[in-house]
This record gives structure tokens, sequence and C-alpha cells, in this order.
């Protein structure tokens, strides 16, 4: 398991939960799996714009992620995701619609809220069509920040000259090192980014530094071991 780096600094999107998730839905939870599907119907439907926010199987099961923290394969991380949203639908957590019968793709997910009662029963009436509602892509491999966002949030305003500067660096280097070099800023109370690209060059350095090490020693034992080693004194 590898270890969590931390909430990052600055400014970031919250999901909300209602209280009565913390005082009655947490304490009677005890299948892993449910509370996890759960979680993550919050967090995807709240990013979703509009009234009509549902949810089917597919949305679920395409999100490598989440399906990773369910089990070791994705058959068996299906079944546990069958199982899982079984049980949120059977405790009354989500609304589960099917389109047909036993077809788990063509059931819709809501959560049991006004919003979510309300949209069900539009739906019952024939008020409204899921082929009618554009869905945006929600994947939690997306939800990591852009650099842009990153800069404003932790360092300053954007201006053009920055933007163009910010777009070079994250083309040179892997998102992650550029958000552990602002949190290193930002920790270190020197908000310019000056001072995030030399973090970002001393590792980059640092990187090929090894990278040429290994390889050093690659050949060496190329050399010593290989078709003239017999003449190498060792």
């Amino acid at each position: 398991m590898s270890p969590f780096a931390g909430f990052p600094p600055g400014k970031t999107r919250l999901t909300p939960l209602p209280a009565a998730f913390f005082s009655e839905l947490l304490p009677q939870i005890e299948h892993l799996g449910e509370l996890k599907v759960t979680l993550y119907a919050f967090w995807f439907l709240d990013r979703m714009e509009g009234d009509l926010r549902f949810m089917r199987f597919t949305d679920f099961a395409a999100d490598e992620r989440l399906m990773e923290g369910l089990a070791k394969t994705n058959a068996k991380a299906q079944v546990v995701l069958r199982d899982a949203l079984q049980r949120a639908a059977e405790r009354g957590t989500l609304l589960r619609v099917a389109e047909a019968e036993g077809e788990d793709a063509d059931a819709l997910y809501f959560l049991n809220t006004p919003r979510g009662r309300a949209a069900v029963k539009a739906l019952q009436n024939g008020d409204w069509s899921p082929q009618q509602i554009t869905r945006p892509e929600v994947r939690l491999a997306l939800e990591r920040p852009n650099i842009f966002r990153l800069y404003e949030q932790n360092i300053g305003p954007l201006t053009p000259l920055i933007a163009e500067t910010l777009q070079d660096a994250e083309q040179t280097y892997p998102i992650e090192w550029i958000e552990q070099a602002i949190r290193a800023a930002v920790e270190s109370n020197v908000r310019r980014w000056r001072y995030v690209e030399a973090i970002l060059r001393s590792r980059l350095e640092r990187e090929h530094d090894q990278a040429n090490r290994g390889q050093s020693q690659k050949d060496r034992r190329r050399y010593v071991q290989g078709e003239y080693g017999e003449f190498v004194e060792h």
C-alpha cells in the first residue's frame, strides 16, 4: 500500500455530504464495498450539472481507480460492485430504476435526496428520458488539479507570460512533481515560480545523474563480463 501524500495546499474542491450520512447512514454500513460505492456516487453526482443527475452501472464500472479499490482483478471487482450497488439500493441510499428487466447496464441510480426522488418521479411520469441528458465524463483519474489552477491557488495571479511558462513546465515535468514542488514552496513560504522551477530542475538533474550512474555500471558490467572480459583486470 502506497502512503497518502496528503491533501494539496490551497483551495481544493470539496464534495458535500449531508449530516444524516454521518449520523444515520454511516453507522449502519458494515460492507466496505457499499461504503466506497456510496461515497463515489456522492462525488460523481456532485460533479454533474442540472437537476436530472443519475448514474448507470457502467459509470461505476468504467472508473479504473474505483474498480482497483474494490478488488485486485476486474472480474472480482465487477462482482463486488454489483453486490455493493444491491446493498446500497436495498438500504435506500440509492434509488434504482431499471429500464430493462435484469440488465445492470440499463439501470439508473439516483441518490435518495429530494432532487433524486423528484427526478425518479418525473422519469416514471414520462417527463424526461435518459437519452435526452448530456452527461460529462467523470473519472477519479481526472480529478487532479491542472497546472493553471495549482498556480493561481498557491502562487499568484495568472498572466499570459506565466501561462506560457507553465505550459512549458507541464511538457517537461510530471504533474506530480509540479504539485510536490508547489507544496514545498508553500510550506517554505516562498510563493514564487522561480523557486518552484529551481526545485523541479534540481530533481530532474538528480534523476538524470541516477540514470547515468546506472547506465555506466551496466556498461562496465557488459565490458568486464563480455567478449573481452578475460583480458580485463578486475
